[in-house]
């Protein structure tokens, strides 16, 4: 067999398993199990489910409101601590209060640390009128909070999600940044893409994750004759597909479901890969859609200059 078909065959059958570096050097599970838009009574038997399929990576956060229900499906699991990577994000209206938004997060949940720390979003909103940004807080300030959590041992790393290129670059630039974050977890699918902000990443050496990497529910993605087709060729779901694309692009994947059967089938990604050809057709899909916008915000984060 030739080298490069060994090393083919190894990568594909490993996928399940795969980890990236961090620039903490920390490992983070290439495919996890993502929880937005997870009912309480529906995600604590998702995240015990995911976790005796064999995944090792979960993600939450505060706005979720699922917290305590996802810590509970980690305990049922009976999968130790120390085997899975938990992120969970700090809520804009907790810019302010790092240290109250970590502690309400590690009570919820019930562990003593969190794999990961997020920023949620670069805003700063008013906790008392959620249609304000606190006029004396920004993200700066909030980062400068976040950067002693990992001394604390509380919190193992930390990162931001929905950070385009010019907040990161007003983040990076700062002096009082002494920690590049170690992931930027943003929406990832082949119908945003986003290129520029995933090479913008890359050469800070900030890891992405990918959410929605799906294209969340009812997507339009899944009338995509593109992919219907690529997915009937390889005899995978169309799901299946876009998570190999996912890591195979170089970001983790955080599919979200509460289906078992559906949680199982993300999961099952070994043996196979796709071609440099058909990765090219999912990159230059023509349709564009944002399942996560800014409108909602108090003020705008997302500039329309990442793809």
């Amino acid at each position: 067999m030739p080298p490069r078909t060994r090393s083919l065959n190894f990568f594909s059958s490993l996928l399940s398993r795969k980890t990236y570096t961090l620039n903490t050097g920390a490992k983070i599970p290439a495919i996890g199990l993502g929880t937005w838009q997870s009912q309480p009574n529906e995600v604590r038997e998702a995240v015990k489910d995911a976790l005796l399929k064999g995944y090792r990576h979960i993600d939450t956060a505060l706005a979720y409101e699922n917290e305590a229900e996802v810590g509970a499906g980690i305990r049922d699991s009976g999968v130790p601590r120390d085997q899975i990577w938990l992120t969970t994000k700090l809520d804009n209206t907790w810019h302010h209060c790092v240290e109250k938004g970590i502690e309400s997060s590690l009570k919820n949940l019930g562990v003593d640390y969190v794999d990961l720390y997020l920023v949620h979003w670069p805003s700063s909103t008013d906790p008392n009128d959620k249609s304000k940004h606190l006029p004396d807080w920004d993200f700066i300030k909030t980062w400068q909070d976040m950067q002693k959590l990992p001394a604390t041992g509380r919190v193992r790393n930390i990162g931001v999600s929905n950070f385009g290129i010019k907040n990161l670059e007003i983040l990076l630039n700062h002096p009082s940044t002494t920690i590049v974050p170690a992931v930027n977890q943003i929406e990832l699918h082949p119908n945003n893409p986003s290129p520029k902000l995933v090479a913008y990443n890359a050469s800070k050496g900030i890891h992405c994750t990918g959410y929605s990497c799906l294209g969340s529910t009812n997507s339009p993605l899944y009338k995509d004759p593109t992919l219907l087709a690529l997915a009937e060729k390889k005899g995978k779901t169309p799901q299946q597909v876009l998570l190999v694309w996912g890591i195979q692009k170089g970001w983790s994947v955080i599919p979200k479901s509460v289906s078992k059967a559906r949680i199982e089938a993300n999961f099952e990604i070994d043996g196979w890969t796709l071609s440099e050809e058909e990765v090219n057709q999912l990159d230059n899909l023509k349709d564009r859609f944002k399942v996560c916008g800014d409108d909602w915000l108090p003020i705008k984060v997302f500039f329309g200059d990442d793809e």
